[in-house]
């Protein structure tokens, strides 16, 4: 394995902080006018990627967060952001419409929660067969 120096090491502490790559070069002590190519230099080297790794996954095993928490807190966000809630007007008088709290936020929390259960985009080989799109273009006056 390459010898990673003193200067590397602040690199990689500073990756880990920032998740710049011309920042932390420069935070390190890289005195070069083109930051961005040392930066990709150093993140293209196997044992700095391998040493970022290992010290993200020291950090992550030393959070000791139970999975049951992150999923409970990714429900609970994914919930509240795509509750509904009344429309008001300038003076704050009900509408009588209603929009989602925030669906973005929703949405993000679901694609996470996904993720971190291990969904994948192979869906057809459980068994499911994916949606089809009706739009007013092809909808079957007789069915309507």
């Amino acid at each position: 394995m390459k010898y990673l120096t003193p200067q590397h090491k602040k690199f990689i502490t500073e990756y880990i902080k920032t998740v710049n790559g011309e920042l932390s070069a420069q935070l390190a002590g890289y005195k070069t006018k083109n930051l961005k190519e040392i930066s990709q230099k150093l993140l293209s080297d196997e044992n700095i990627v391998k040493e970022i790794k290992s010290r993200l996954k020291e950090q992550i095993n030393s959070l000791q967060v139970q999975k049951g928490y992150v999923i409970q807190k990714l429900l609970q966000i994914a919930e509240f952001s795509l509750e509904e809630e009344d429309i008001l007007d300038k003076d704050g008088n009900y509408t009588g419409k209603k929009k989602l709290r925030d669906t973005s936020a929703g949405l993000k929390a679901l694609e996470s929660l996904c993720k971190y259960l291990g969904f994948n985009n192979s869906i057809e080989a459980e068994g499911y067969k994916p949606a089809k799109i009706i739009t007013i273009s092809n909808l079957d006056k007789n069915k309507i």
